[in-house]
């Protein structure tokens, strides 16, 4: 019989126990390696084997398994990440006297670029959002969540925040004189973000229209947050707003694959950076720990400085 000391289910509950307090992981990422290493463990039970005993070679065939199934390479690098970093737990905490994915290498994979929408395609999108608010009933549900979307984009487009930073705003957020807000981030780091004429007379018309249309949302939930919901989450789901955006995207012209919260989070750092906006700056807005994560942008500033160069240079051929 085996020990329940060193059962798999155990193993994840600690190792994740670990992210939590030691690296401020969030919950986001916590289900992630749940769910990543509940399927590692899966695959070895039907092997008869779970993580204090596994080698090497089930690891690698774990892998093969996963490329088998159709993963991409991306999503067999996570899983070999989780890997690693449970195994690594375990042998530091000396449940294990070995590694068996130290000696692993992952698939090899180019980093791809983020999507990036122009500028003119963010000014329709907001273009649209604001004529959906004009276009309601002034006194109907419609017209509020319309006015939510329209914040919603105006506050993302402003501040770069990741959507779950977003959705999770506090009410406080919207006050008509706030010039900055309070983000609470990855591994619960809070940073200044400032705002923007245009994103706080968006969450004031939202606002007053919640006050308006929704006097139930005055309720403990309702007063608590800037977004809220009668989820269980209490303020509105990532997964929401990222419908609502593919059909707003829809509605504009563009294809909604190529749309969603992230890519707008994408299109704020680019677009900083294509205006000369510093990528340490960039970085602090982001909320990117490490300068590594904001240098997939650099793509944007080798272009601004050919440019610049080309239109300077007293030696640039002129046209």
């Amino acid at each position: 019989m085996r020990s329940s000391k060193t059962s798999d289910a155990r193993l994840i509950n600690l190792f994740l126990d670990m992210l939590a307090a030691e690296q401020g992981a969030g919950a986001n990422t916590l289900e992630a390696y749940r769910r990543d290493l509940a399927d590692f463990s899966e695959f070895l039970a039907a092997t008869g084997k779970r993580f204090a005993d596994a080698e090497t070679q089930a690891l690698r065939d774990y892998l093969a398994d996963l490329d088998a199934r159709g993963f991409k390479s991306s999503s067999v690098a996570r899983r070999l990440s989780a890997m690693r970093h449970l195994f690594r737990f375990l042998l530091n905490e000396r449940i294990r006297a070995d590694d068996p994915a130290a000696i692993l290498s992952g698939p090899k994979r180019g980093r791809s670029l983020p999507k990036v929408l122009t500028i003119a395609d963010v000014d329709r999108l907001l273009g649209r959002a604001k004529a959906l608010t004009e276009v309601s009933e002034a006194s109907s549900p419609r017209r509020l969540r319309a006015l939510r979307l329209y914040c919603l984009l105006e506050v993302l487009y402003a501040t770069g925040l990741r959507v779950s930073e977003l959705v999770a705003l506090p009410r406080s957020a919207a006050r008509r004189d706030a010039r900055m807000i309070v983000v609470r981030g990855k591994g619960d780091k809070e940073r200044l973000v400032p705002l923007n004429e245009a994103s706080r007379q968006a969450m004031a018309d939202y606002l007053a229209a919640v006050e308006t249309l929704k006097p139930e949302n005055k309720g403990a939930a309702g007063a608590k947050w800037l977004f809220p919901s009668f989820g269980e989450s209490g303020h509105l789901t990532r997964q929401h707003f990222a419908r609502d955006l593919k059909e707003l995207a829809a509605s504009t012209g563009l294809a909604p694959r190529l749309v969603s919260p992230h890519v707008l989070r994408h299109a704020f750092a680019s677009h900083l950076l294509h205006n000369g906006a510093d990528l340490r700056i960039v970085q602090t807005l982001l909320g990117h720990s490490d300068i590594s994560t904001t240098q997939i942008y650099t793509h944007v500033v080798e272009e601004r400085l050919k440019s610049l160069v080309r239109d300077l240079h007293p030696l640039a051929e002129k046209s």
